[in-house]
């Protein structure tokens, strides 16, 4: 079996665990309300799991202060910001909702890689694309226009498209980075660093109370985000974004928001109307258009490159 093979085996693994963690965030959450304490415990305990798989099973770590500084930013860009709100965002939001907001994060992967890129640019089906992702969460909304009544709703909202803009960026970040010797010891690394700065924070901005008492179905959704949604996922996630396109290895958005807003519906009562249809069409057509966009500006840009720079025929 090729790496390729692999990357696309660990991707449809992510389309389907990836999609199911919302819920059980959703339960997590209900159970412990300390948001912050309950993805930060996620977080390092996964971190450790997977930095002690890295030790395990290969000896070549790297332990610069380079990487280090490295692998701590895309833990507080993927982790930190993108796990730690989105899972504070649902606190306030259905997770329904937060999957299909986070669905948009192929687009600003797309935006956030065409900046930091001198060949490729900005086009039109780009614009129209993100066009159709903002409209899909006008939809989002649609029915929570009072600020007043609704404004933790609102909160959870903004939250949640703050932690996509991050995790698009880390993962534009962590792409630019050398291919590492140990991915396990790398993904622990970010794992345990991500965790850590949200501990930190917790204490700031989270509520305590009932934190201690043991209540079965938290701790339940806990260990299994701690083993499917962090250990394999991200390990996964790390390894497909390694081996294939960032634009690919994204895609993995498409499948998310229906997954979850499916399990939200069936297994948690969350509310399903056509709004929601209208925000899933909107963002899945809008991150379909960016993708379209950025593979056609990535050709344009090979073309430009080829014309400038012809291969001599000897």
């Amino acid at each position: 079996m090729t790496q390729t093979t692999k990357a696309y085996i660990a991707l449809i693994y992510i389309c389907i665990a990836w999609g199911m963690t919302y819920l059980l965030i959703k339960i997590g959450v209900e159970a412990y309300p300390a948001a912050f304490f309950f993805a930060g415990s996620r977080q390092v305990i996964a971190g450790i799991i997977l930095f002690a798989i890295g030790m395990a099973t290969n000896k070549n770590r790297d332990y610069s202060a380079v990487n280090i500084k490295r692998q701590a930013l895309v833990g507080f860009l993927l982790l930190t910001c993108g796990n730690g709100l989105v899972t504070w965002g649902e606190k306030h939001i259905p997770s329904g909702v937060a999957a299909l907001i986070c669905s948009m994060m192929p687009i600003f992967a797309v935006i956030f890689g065409l900046y930091g890129s001198k060949k490729e640019k900005f086009n039109s089906l780009i614009g129209v694309g993100l066009l159709l992702g903002l409209v899909g969460v006008v939809f989002i909304v649609k029915d929570k226009l009072s600020f007043r009544t609704e404004a933790l709703y609102f909160y959870g909202i903004i939250g949640t498209l703050i932690a996509t803009c991050t995790w698009a960026f880390g993962s534009v970040k962590s792409k630019k980075y050398p291919t590492p010797v140990n991915p396990m010891f790398n993904s622990g690394l970010q794992l345990l660093f991500g965790g850590l700065f949200m501990l930190i924070i917790s204490p700031f901005v989270d509520d305590y109370t009932g934190m201690w008492v043991w209540k079965t179905d938290g701790m339940l959704s806990l260990i299994a985000l701690i083993i499917f949604g962090s250990v394999i996922a991200y390990a996964a996630y790390i390894f497909a974004l390694r081996t294939l396109p960032v634009g690919i290895t994204t895609l993995y958005a498409y499948v998310n928001p229906l997954v979850a807003v499916l399990m939200g519906y069936f297994f948690y009562s969350e509310e399903l109307n056509i709004n929601t249809a209208f925000a899933f069409i909107a963002i899945v057509a809008g991150v379909y258009i960016v993708n379209m966009g950025y593979k056609k500006q990535h050709r344009l840009s090979e073309v430009k490159q080829f014309e400038t720079n012809p291969v001599s025929e000897s």
